[in-house]
């Protein structure tokens, strides 16, 4: 088979296209015929030897969609529409880019779509990390929210999410590139804040915010909510994976909240209810790029780019 195969850290050009041997189905493991799936900023990381648990060689991608090739169990039947996210794929062991991913049986999460491949390609890591996030926030519409990062693919999702249950919610987001305004107004943002060296330009206050850059924004998030409001750190696009010296005690200002949500925190109950809701409310799926499993290198050169907005996905066809 085709897969992409990165042999030490570094740039795109690491990303090798290349012939492999295709997986070998094993007791408790599926192969699953890869149709698409996204490019997420930790496979950057990962790319780049950030992620100290990861061994070179390996073939990257942490979520998929596709179809069940072979099974080791009749749950999982020959030709089922099914969709995979994190559980160290891509990390542990090898991932998605590729025509063909062998994978444990427990990540594998069957779904009813009628949705072309490119579409479910978006939905799976973005869409729930954004939705899960969505419940851990527990917005009222009466609520004012922010989103910092709000140009990202979760940040994008998020806005799409929460505007199709709330039309009429205020709901601000920040970021680096004040040039993306109006397209983040597009999706569902009524205003857009600046994000200067980790400092919202505001001196606003809000109810809910989704902190998406991470531990190095996070105090400064602390010192924007309300009353009895609720901050949930889900990204880490900051690329600082920690908080160094924080006092609960005193970082939690007006008596706030602080809550995380995710990926890895997948099940297949969330995973359905995910598909149901963006059914249900009619909810846009929008793609900002879409490019072949030998394009894998210029996807990431996209992500990274000053311009990157949205998700990015790449379709076997």
């Amino acid at each position: 088979m085709k897969a992409i195969v990165i042999y030490e850290p570094g740039g795109p050009d690491k990303l090798i296209y290349q012939d492999v041997p295709t997986p070998q189905v094993k007791e408790g493991w599926s192969l699953v015929k890869v149709k698409g799936f996204g490019i997420n900023h930790s496979e950057i990381f990962t790319r780049e030897g950030k992620s100290p648990s990861v061994q070179f060689p390996r073939i990257l991608g942490i979520e998929c969609v596709g179809e069940v090739a072979e099974s080791s169990t009749p749950a999982l039947r020959a030709g089922q529409k099914v969709v995979s996210i994190m559980g160290e794929m891509g990390r542990a062991f090898d991932g998605s880019y590729a025509e063909y991913v062998l994978l444990p049986n427990a990540q594998i999460y069957p779904i009813e779509s009628d949705r072309n491949w490119a579409t479910l390609a978006a939905i799976p890591e973005t869409y729930y990390t954004a939705f899960g996030s969505l419940q851990q926030l527990r917005i009222a519409p009466d609520d004012r929210v922010l989103v910092r990062a709000a140009a990202s693919g979760v940040g994008v999702a998020f806005a799409l999410l929460l505007k199709a249950r709330l039309p009429h919610i205020t709901l601000h987001g920040a970021c680096r590139k004040l040039e993306k305004a109006e397209r983040l107004r597009a999706v569902g943002f009524d205003a857009v804040i600046a994000d200067s060296n980790g400092v919202l330009q505001t001196d606003e206050r809000y109810d809910k915010i989704l902190e998406l850059v991470g531990p190095a924004t996070l105090r400064d998030s602390l010192a924007h909510i309300n009353e009895g409001g609720i901050v949930c750190q889900t990204g880490q696009l900051g690329n600082q994976w920690y908080l160094n010296d924080f006092d609960p005690i005193v970082e939690l200002k007006h008596n706030s909240y602080l809550t995380t949500f995710h990926s890895a925190l997948v099940s297949g109950e969330r995973m359905a209810a995910l598909f149901r809701d963006i059914d249900a409310h009619n909810v846009p799926v929008p793609i900002e790029r879409r490019y072949t499993l030998e394009q894998v290198p210029d996807a990431h050169r996209f992500l990274q780019s000053a311009g990157s907005f949205g998700k990015v996905v790449v379709v076997n066809e």
